[in-house]
């Protein structure tokens, strides 16, 4: 059961996954929330286009600068080209550290729940359940930070790292 192509839940993953990005200048409009406006240019971030899919565990950034945090949306769109208006989907966002090196998680209980069995463990908030990001088939996750004013190219944008496995 280490494929999705039996529409069950798997519990195995074919191969690890560790992606880390260089967010600079992958923006999107500033403010702007859940919506796709305009031009924007969002990175790819795990492509799951032509495989099973993907699960990721862990989502974190690390600063490159002591400005103020940037906040790095993450999107699901069925296009791995261009982030498209019609085609991405808003799926949460974190906000980086105002400290150069400093690293920052996703926040506990910002990523859904999964049905995976885990006999005996507890997550950080003390629920006998674990949080990940399924990625379907068919689909990539994308990111790009909200530009903080109308002519920041976030030069010094935060990168983003993803960590779980293909299936």
């Amino acid at each position: 059961m280490a494929s999705t192509s039996t529409n069950k839940q798997p519990l195995l993953v074919d191969r690890v996954l560790h992606e880390v990005i260089d967010l600079s200048g992958a923006t999107v409009a500033e403010q702007a929330g859940i919506d796709i406006t305009g031009t924007n240019s969002a990175a790819p971030v795990v492509d799951c286009t032509t495989n099973d899919g993907a699960i990721i565990e862990d989502v974190y950034s690390i600063a490159r600068t002591t400005l103020a945090g940037y906040k790095i949306n993450l999107y699901l769109s069925s296009a791995s080209d261009y982030l498209r208006q019609q085609q991405g989907v808003y799926i949460g966002s974190l906000t980086g550290s105002t400290t150069a090196g400093t690293k920052t998680r996703i926040a506990d209980g910002d990523l859904p729940y999964v049905l995976a069995p885990v006999p005996g463990a507890v997550s950080p908030s003390g629920e006998n359940r674990f949080a990940a990001l399924y990625i379907p088939r068919g689909k990539a996750l994308w990111a790009a930070v909200e530009q903080q004013s109308a002519v920041d190219q976030a030069l010094e944008a935060p990168l983003l790292g993803v960590q779980g496995g293909y299936y």
